[in-house]
């Protein structure tokens, strides 16, 4: 592959994950707005315009796939948002315990 191929696939997947990011990001607000569903379902349908938009951005602008070469990259992610999920669970639970003490 040339360049000039490269360079043209490069600038198609941007735009592509561009327009797709817009999208989410679009959706979600007028859902936000709108509110279609209950509050169960609006908080569902957020969560999972969330995760769309994760993944697009790991796809196409941190360019993070499933390939072998890519796989320590995705590990080294996952692993990060582990110990993040970790560390904040842990703090909202020392918090709730604290002031299920103080009442």
């Amino acid at each position: 592959m040339s360049e000039k191929d490269q360079r043209a696939r490069d600038l198609r997947m941007y735009f592509t994950g561009f327009a797709a990011a817009v999208t989410l990001t679009a959706l979600s607000f007028l859902t936000a707005i709108l509110q279609p569903f209950g509050p169960v379902g609006l908080f569902a349908t957020l969560g999972v315009l969330a995760i769309a938009q994760v993944i697009v951005h790991f796809r196409f602008f941190l360019h993070i796939d499933l390939s072998r070469q890519k796989r320590e990259d995705l590990q080294l992610i996952l692993f990060t948002v582990l110990i993040i999920a970790i560390m904040v669970a842990g703090t909202v639970w020392v918090l709730g315990s604290l002031m299920t003490r103080m009442m």
